[in-house]
């Protein structure tokens, strides 16, 4: 049996400013920016450069009972982790860009790590996992 996780939706406040801030601060592509009159939104899919796993569905709130999730899907704890192939150059970048870390970087046993915000206050892991890492060998 073969499964995969394709999408996690983000519930977000608006479109365009989700796609400019995952495009320009963190250098995602966007890979769908369909516009499905039926329901009058948008199916909109981004995913770090040279993704070939999981995308992001960036679904705006479309109910009064969503808004409050909006940057706490997760209730306060980290709700996505970013893995790089270099995690001082896209730090370095990311800072160039104004991203803010709520946790400076930090070496652990499963490689480096630090916790940075996305523009409406979700919490995100960017890591490098280390090379003998369970995870790292089924990135590759």
């Amino acid at each position: 049996m073969i499964q995969s996780i394709i999408h996690i939706a983000l519930v977000i406040n608006d479109y365009d400013e989700a796609i400019e801030f995952y495009t320009q601060k963190l250098n995602f592509t966007l890979l769908e920016d369909t516009y499905q009159p039926e329901q009058d939104k948008r199916w909109v899919v981004i995913a770090p450069p040279g993704s070939i796993g999981t995308t992001i569905l960036l679904a705006r709130a479309s109910k009064p009972e969503q808004q409050p999730f909006i940057g706490n899907q997760a209730g306060g704890r980290v709700f996505l982790f970013l893995n790089t192939d270099d995690f001082w150059r896209d730090y370095k970048d990311m800072v160039a860009k104004g991203i803010e870390f709520v946790r400076e970087p930090k070496e652990q046993d499963y490689g480096i790590v630090a916790v940075f915000k996305d523009l409406y206050g979700n919490l995100w892991d960017l890591l490098q996992m280390n090379e003998d890492h369970p995870i790292s060998k089924r990135v590759k």
